[in-house]
């Protein structure tokens, strides 16, 4: 499979080891610096493109390879609130769109147990939190999968309105705290807090292969499929 790349960080590095080592070859390794070789492929040189560049590039580079013909899976975090416009833009072109906010399988597991704790602890009297910590060199927070995990919380729990991100508060607002520090790839706790007790889950990320893997998997199953994907529709498959 010919991998178009849009991003060449430590994540879009890891990728292409990965990809490599699966069989598939890079056709193009496309950062800030070089956006304009983007210009030079033609339709037919690129069988899929992941993406996982910086907030402000990923709506570009979305739009861009949508328009193209090009199935993209994307794992940027932090422009969302475009999210309507990519995904109306997908189905005008027939186009074929897979995003996540964390390619982990294991993560998608924690999604899932997350939602059934927080059903479970309904009306037991504990007050929800969530701690996030990454790298120094992440630029959005809370980070996406944060929000996904916040998102899951909310929809199960009674008591909550929404999340916010400390130190701000809200009175039935599920309140999130973001660290930055060396080069931590990614941990999420979850704190369930009573006043005789306290439960929490975690997710700790000891390298970022989980995370490139899952990518890869998700650009080999997304060509020959039009619309809009997320990690549900592939673990389907997986199961």
């Amino acid at each position: 499979m010919k991998i178009l790349l849009l991003g060449y960080g430590k994540m879009g590095k890891t990728i292409e080891k990965i990809a490599i080592e699966r069989g598939h070859s890079i056709v193009g390794k496309i950062d800030l610096q070089n956006r304009a070789d983007m210009d030079q492929l033609q339709s037919t040189d690129v069988d899929v493109a992941i993406e996982f560049s910086s907030p402000e590039s990923a709506f570009d580079n979305i739009t861009y390879c949508l328009k193209k013909g090009w199935p993209i899976v994307s794992g940027t975090t932090g422009w969302l609130e475009h999210r309507t416009e990519i995904e109306t833009l997908c189905k005008e072109k027939n186009g074929s769109f897979f995003y996540a906010s964390n390619y982990s399988i294991g993560v998608n597991l924690f999604f899932r147990l997350n939602r059934q704790l927080a059903r479970l602890m309904n009306g037991h009297g504990y007050h929800a939190s969530m701690t996030e910590i990454h790298h120094i060199h992440k630029l959005d927070a809370p980070s996406g999968t944060a929000i996904t995990l916040a998102e899951g919380l909310i929809d199960e729990a009674v008591d909550l309105e929404g999340w916010k991100l400390a130190p701000e508060n809200g009175q039935n607002y599920l309140q999130i705290v973001s660290e930055r520090e060396g080069e931590v790839p990614g941990t999420h706790i979850i704190r369930y807090e009573s006043e005789v007790d306290r439960i929490e889950i975690s997710h700790t990320a000891h390298n970022r292969a989980g995370f490139a893997l899952g990518a890869v998997i998700s650009a080999e199953w997304l060509p020959g499929r039009h619309g809009v994907f997320g990690m549900n529709d592939l673990l389907k498959n997986l199961d």
